[in-house]
Order: structure tokens, then sequence, then C-alpha cells
């Protein structure tokens, strides 16, 4: 029989289940209290407006303003119910769905119509909500684990970030004063003319300089041979102490000994007392291998280094050079002007004039020289080392400003809530691509970056939009948790007669980062909906969220 109809027989035949309904029928658990039968016998509303009978309550008949004195009835507009669905979760609906006839979902219980409509079916609801609610918090579990690993990344990145900041703030600092060098290098060369760099370059202060770096250079060559030496010798004596055996001579110190032998070039012990009686034993008869015969080759050293022999004879009377005199000796050298400095014409020129004599130039020089006055005019030398030089300092210089620039505002937003979240949870998935292939396309979004439509079959792929806002709802507020349930991709490809192409990508909480559908709302406007870890919130984070059973 229609629920309806059996609820209006039921009232027709029994007129007193209407009058005899339960005084807490359609109360909450939170206003229970104030249903209790006082004793006076009155009732006052829950608004406090005025007292009525108890036996008023739930009468079907509405005496309260504010309607509170029929949670059970339909008696009161603007009122509600509560289905207590024991079994399942309470709900609430509104009092004008009560005894209409019609089951309501919501109360799987039944109680929002007379006993024996509907039927209660609240204990299998719940069994299947319980299920499917257990399987959510697993997934919820799992999910929050892999959002705490963002978290954590997030901070290291922050850590990074930093890091490379400092470093880049004092990496510019040095390198700022090393442009400022090589641009005076530079400047300079550019200046002088190639016979006064050569004059200069005669300089005994500049003779000795280059000098002591030859030495200097000598002697590193020596320390790193020394240095190879002695961890030859360090292993050698290793080998020494690990297998020596004071009871006897074994292997181990015969294999020490022969490496210290070949290592100084003594000859083997037993074989020297033998070779100064007979100088004819060859090496083979002597027991040496083959491999210790070979001498070491002889290592090649530039032209200009010093040799082992150079540094014991030449090194004292360097070090101990006479740097006053020397000084002295520079200073007399740069009084001294170059020869033919008088007649570099173009220093004396105002630079208004430098255009004009530049046309002429070869014609002056050419006369000079024919009367004997002046050689050639040695113009700048090539400074194209200096100001290449200078060049790829400046390079370095803006490379690293770049690089510093980049990371701070990398910083600025790992942390902010419209950028990478509160957490910086979202940070770990900057530029991670996820693609779902439909069959004629594959939809990709790289995350913060670009959506794209790619056919699988060739043609053009479709720029589908630039990354530009999270949820822009008015509804939400930046670091709600709906506030990361959507990205907003605009600004795409035009469509023919068609606006820009545009996503919303629509997340929820999930082990993967993976889309799952694509829809097409509108004229190339496109909703793809996917999960991601990062919207998985702790479950003790939904304390506030409780269910009652």
């Amino acid at each position: 029989m229609i629920p309806w109809l059996l609820s209006l027989l039921l009232l027709s035949h029994h007129p007193a289940l209407a009058a005899g309904l339960e005084k807490t029928l359609g109360v909450p658990p939170a206003l229970l209290s104030r249903y209790s039968p006082p004793k006076s016998g009155t009732w006052k509303c829950l608004d406090g407006s005025k007292d009525i009978p108890w036996d008023f309550v739930n009468d079907d008949a509405c005496d309260c303003p504010d309607g509170s004195d029929e949670p059970g009835t339909s008696a009161c507009p603007n009122s509600t119910f509560y289905c207590q669905n024991e079994g399942h979760i309470g709900a609430t609906i509104p009092s004008s769905r009560v005894n209409d006839g019609l089951c309501e979902p919501q109360c799987c219980d039944g109680s929002d119509e007379l006993p024996g409509v509907c039927q209660n079916a609240c204990k299998e609801i719940g069994t299947e909500y319980r299920k499917q609610r257990d399987a959510e918090r697993k997934i919820q579990k799992t999910g929050a684990k892999i959002r705490s690993s963002y978290i954590a990344f997030a901070h290291k990145e922050k850590k990074r970030l930093e890091a490379l900041v400092e470093s880049s703030a004092q990496e510019i600092i040095v390198r700022e004063k090393e442009v400022a060098r090589l641009r005076d290098i530079a400047d300079r060369t550019e200046s002088l003319s190639a016979a006064a760099l050569e004059h200069k370059q005669q300089s005994p202060l500049y003779i000795s300089l280059v000098t002591h770096s030859y030495a200097l250079k000598s002697l590193q060559r020596e320390h790193k041979k020394h240095l190879e030496r002695e961890k030859e010798l360090g292993d050698i004596l290793d080998t020494l102490r690990k297998g020596y055996n004071p009871n006897y001579q074994d292997m181990a110190v015969l294999e020490a000994v022969r490496g210290w032998e070949y290592l100084a070039g003594l000859p083997h012990i037993g074989v020297e007392e033998d070779a100064q009686l007979d100088l004819s034993v060859s090496d083979d008869e002597a027991g040496i291998p083959e491999d210790e015969q070979e001498k070491k080759p002889e290592e090649e050293v530039d032209e200009a280094d010093w040799s082992e022999e150079e540094l014991e004879a030449g090194l004292d009377e360097l070090l101990n050079t006479d740097y006053v005199s020397l000084l002295m000796e520079h200073d007399e050298h740069v009084r001294s002007p170059p020869a033919n400095s008088l007649f570099n014409v173009r220093s004396y020129l105002p630079e208004s004039f430098i255009p004009q004599y530049e046309e002429i130039r070869e014609t002056i020089i050419s006369w000079l020289e024919v009367v004997g006055i002046s050689g050639s005019d040695s113009e700048a030398p090539d400074s194209s080392k200096a100001r290449q030089a200078l060049t790829d300092a400046e390079a370095t210089l803006n490379r690293v400003k770049n690089e510093k620039k980049a990371a701070e505002e990398d910083l600025s937003e790992i942390f902010d809530v419209e950028g990478f979240g509160a957490e910086g949870e979202w940070k770990k998935l900057d530029g991670t691509c996820l693609e779902l292939d439909t069959g004629e396309y594959t939809y990709e979004v790289c995350m913060f970056d670009q959506a794209k439509q790619k056919p699988n079959k060739g043609g053009t792929t479709f720029n589908l939009g630039k990354f530009s806002s999270w949820n822009p709802s008015p509804d939400v507020k930046p670091g709600d948790p709906a506030y990361y349930e959507r990205q907003v991709y605009n600004k795409g490809t035009r469509c023919w007669n068609g606006p820009e192409r545009s996503v919303i990508l629509v997340l929820k909480c999930g082990t993967e980062n993976a889309i799952h559908s694509v829809m097409e709302l509108e004229k190339c406007e496109y909703q793809l909906t996917g999960t991601s870890p990062a919207l998985c919130l702790p479950l003790d984070a939904n304390d506030g969220q409780r269910e009652e059973l």
C-alpha cells in the first residue's frame, strides 16, 4: 500500500496516535534535557515567550511562537524534526515533511511518519555506511602519511633555499669586487699603448713577480711529488704492519721489503753482494722482475718551471731579494717613459678631434716616419682577453643574482596559503605532470604550470591554459581545505569561434596523484577530476565532524 495513504488511514482510524506521541519525538540530543516533565505541570517555550501545559507538547497543535512545542509533528511551520536513526547517523529534516506520507531517505528509522508506515532500515544502511567510511578512512590515513612527507620536503626545501640565498648574497659581494677589478684592468689595458704596456712588462718588479710565480709553481709540483711518495711509503709500512709475523720472515715482510727497495732504488737483499763480486750479472740473473727493471718515465715540465736542482740553487737567492732596492729600480724604470710615447698623437688630442684624426692618422704617421721623427703610432694593444674576462665575470654575476632572486621568490611561496599551502604541502608537486588517456586525446596537467590536450593519432596539441589560482569561489576562504580542492588554468589556445580554452581541476583526497575523468562543461571549458595525497588531512583533524550512532 502507498505510504502516504497508509498514514492517512492510520490517522483517521486511530486519532489517538497523533495525540499520544512521545514528548521527546523529534528532539535533537542537545535539547533533550529541556523536554523533561515539569513538576508544576506547565512547560516554557524554548524562546521563553510563553508557558503552556505539558500536555500541549507534541499534540499536533502549534502553541509556541517559535514552534518548540511541536518537535515531532508538522503543526508548526519553519520548525525542524530530528531523526534518531539508531544504528546509523542522526539527521534533521524540515517539520513540513513529517507525517506527509513519504518516507524521507534522511530518516532511515521511519520516525518521520507514524509507526508502521516506513520500515526501519538503519541497521543495513549503517553497516554499509561504516564499511564505506572505514575504506575512506584507510585511504585518508595512507594519504595523510604521504602528505606529511610532502610537508617534510617543504621544510627541507625552505632550508635549502635559505642557504642558497645566503650563499648567493656572499657570492654576489665577491663577484661584484671581481667585476670591478676586471673592469679597471680592461679600462686601463684599453687606455695603454702597445709600447707602454711592453715597457711596464720590462719592470724589474714585474719580472721578479713572474719569477716568484714560476718558483712557487715549481714548489707546488715538488710538494705534490713528495705527498705521493709519502702515501706510497705509508702504504708499504701499512702492509708491513698488517702482515709482519715476528716468529719468522714470511711473504708479507718480503713483499714490503721489495717494495721499499724498488721505491728507494736499492738492489735486492743478497743480490748486492753478488753483483759486487760479478759485475756481469744481469737483472734477469739477479732475479729482478721485468716491471722493476723499467725506469720510471721522466716527468714532463713546462719550459719556465724550475727543476729540483734550480730550486735548491736559486730559491734562497730569490727569497733573500732586497725588495727596497727592487722598488727603487722599479720607480726609476717607471719614471723613464717609453721612447715613442711623446708621439702618441691620439693621447694629445681632445675627444672631439679624435674621429677626424682617425681619418688622416695613416698619412700623418707616414710623414713623420719619412723625416725620421717617429716610428709607427702604437695604438692600444689587443684588449679582447681583458674585455672578455670582464664580460664573463658580469655574466656570472648576473646569473648568481637571478638565482638569488628566483630562490627568494620560491621561498616566499612555500608556506603561502595562496601558494603552496600554509604547511607547504603542495611544493612537492610543483611541476608534477598528471595524464589521462581518453582514447582520442591524452589530457595532461603539469601542476602550477600548464594544461594540454594532446591528440593520440596525430594532430595539433592545444594549450588548455596556464595555472591561474586556487578555488576562486567567494564562499571559500584561502587556507581552508575546500580552497585547495580546485585549481584554475586559463588563457589557453582560443577555440574556433569560441572562448579561450580553460580547465578546472577538481581534486579530493587519494593515495596517488592522478586524473580520473574529463568533462567538457561548456565549449572549450573542461573539468578534470582527480586525487592527491596533499588533500588528505590527518584523521584527528576531523574530530569536529564526529558521527552519532
